[in-house]
């Protein structure tokens, strides 16, 4: 019965397309703006190495069971969390899973569009030469100005989530697939033209260093779950696009004679190599010009154009920097926005294009509390012993990527582990009751489960 259901939404044309559009949903803004900077924060090489081994460990294991969990149930999440649950004799409270997924997902893009505003707004600022010659105040205050101005952010965040709408209206094949055609083979180009400048720089090799070489004394007077662990985990899946409904929605496109060991490896390759080739990118500009490699959120945007403004042919370069963010930021906005576009046309028999109009005018909607969480509605507060600043849209990254993924990622290893038939994965995995197989059913249903409640517990204090 499972081999012959189809997804009402179509089916991906081949492998690689797939691969290009989950590798799409996967790159983002995690991999080039939130990872240079985690990375900054948290210890460099050190970071690095926990962050491979949170991917490796955990993150490859769990894609595998979403992708098997979307391809068997062909359903956006939350109805394929009802039709397995019931198929394998659970409760269809099992669907709540998909809820979380679904509901991650929209907050995600909710803020995650504002942020891909900046990113315009600076292909314009870089092109017209606002950086060329400046310093550090002046970039601050070109920043500062961006975003304590909502009407500026909304007028960005708007843009970009029309962009995004205007993709997920034209389905699978006319949507989906023609952007990853062209925005990945873009993105993974422009990226490399950014290495090949970094190659360059003066001080290259120190950026190699700090991204490679760990330094463990920078961890002596760090809390390892709170400060480098979770923010690794949390990294991970939120890289991954894991336990927000994405993986899942895109597995159902996925053909039945594709192998999703195979795909998931590529994918998680993929990602990762885009997080480190942006490292590479990134933080020998940095070292070069004298910037602070631990200048969070703002290193993207306050730190780097000081560097494109003193650089030779900088105004050039800077665009082409920003320009891949914005393709980084699209290929996983339209990932975000498909499984509630999904849930619509399957549950209320919505068209495509109306359906994606709606979930995405609620996703802008949702997206002014972001907009505004950075100028007029600004508040701090604390979580795992950090401090926060900017009120609503950090509450919204806080509970997504640190406890709504984490916890989606352990309930799909709970349900496709212990709860599904060995059977079913055994089938949907296509690896036989192979040594390969073993292995991922031991990882994910001890390893990778147990290392992210340890990690999670121990990072809000509760084992302490």
């Amino acid at each position: 019965m499972t081999s012959t259901r189809t997804s009402i939404h179509g089916q991906w044309s081949s492998r690689w397309v797939f691969i290009l559009a989950a590798t799409g949903s996967a790159v983002g803004l995690g991999n080039i703006w939130r990872f240079p900077y985690l990375t900054g924060e948290n210890g460099g090489g050190a970071f690095v190495l926990v962050y491979l081994f949170c991917v490796v460990m955990m993150g490859i294991p769990i894609m595998m069971a979403e992708i098997l969990l979307g391809r068997r149930g062909r359903k956006n999440p939350i109805n394929t969390m009802h039709t397995l649950a019931i198929e394998e004799g659970l409760s269809p409270n099992w669907r709540l899973l998909g809820w979380l997924g679904v509901i991650a997902g929209f907050i995600i893009l909710s803020y995650y569009s504002v942020i891909a505003g900046w990113t315009i707004a600076f292909i314009f600022k870089t092109g017209m030469g606002d950086f060329v010659g400046s310093n550090a105040d002046q970039t601050t205050a070109i920043f500062s100005e961006l975003i304590s101005n909502p009407k500026i952010l909304l007028f960005w965040h708007t843009f970009f989530m029309f962009l995004t709408i205007y993709i997920v209206s034209r389905g699978v094949k006319s949507g989906l697939e023609q952007a990853v055609k062209f925005l990945m083979p873009a993105l993974f180009i422009l990226l490399l033209v950014m290495v090949g400048y970094a190659m360059s720089t003066e001080r290259f090799l120190d950026g190699l260093k700090y991204l490679f070489v760990p330094d463990f004394g920078v961890l002596a007077n760090k809390n390892l779950f709170s400060d480098v662990f979770l923010p690794a985990l949390g990294q991970a899946f939120f890289s991954l696009s894991i336990g927000m409904g994405a993986i899942m929605i895109y597995g159902s496109y996925l053909s039945k004679d594709s192998s999703i060991t195979f795909n998931s490896f590529v994918i998680a390759l993929a990602d990762t190599g885009v997080a480190i080739l942006a490292g590479i990118a990134i933080f020998p500009i940095v070292f070069t010009y004298g910037l602070e490699p631990s200048g969070g959120p703002g290193l993207i945007f306050v730190s780097l154009p000081i560097a494109f403004g003193q650089m030779p042919l900088g105004t050039f370069f800077g665009c082409l920097f920003f320009i891949l963010l914005m393709f980084a930021a699209w290929t996983s906005s339209i990932s975000l926005l498909e499984p509630a576009v999904t849930w619509m046309v399957e549950n209320r028999k919505m068209t495509r294009y109306r359906a994606a109009y709606i979930a995405g005018f609620i996703a802008w909607l949702l997206g002014l509390l972001t907009v505004l969480s950075f100028n007029h509605w600004a508040f701090k507060f604390s979580f795992a012993g950090k401090t926060y600043e900017n009120g609503l849209f950090d509450i919204f990254d806080v509970l997504t990527a640190n406890i709504m993924l984490p916890l989606g990622g352990v309930l799909i290893a709970i349900f496709t582990s212990w709860l599904m038939s060995r059977s079913s994965t055994i089938d949907e995995l296509g690896l036989s009751d192979s040594i390969a197989y073993k292995i991922w059913r031991f990882i994910i249903r001890y390893v990778a489960p147990l290392g992210v409640v340890v990690i999670f517990f121990n990072a809000i204090g509760l084992f302490s």
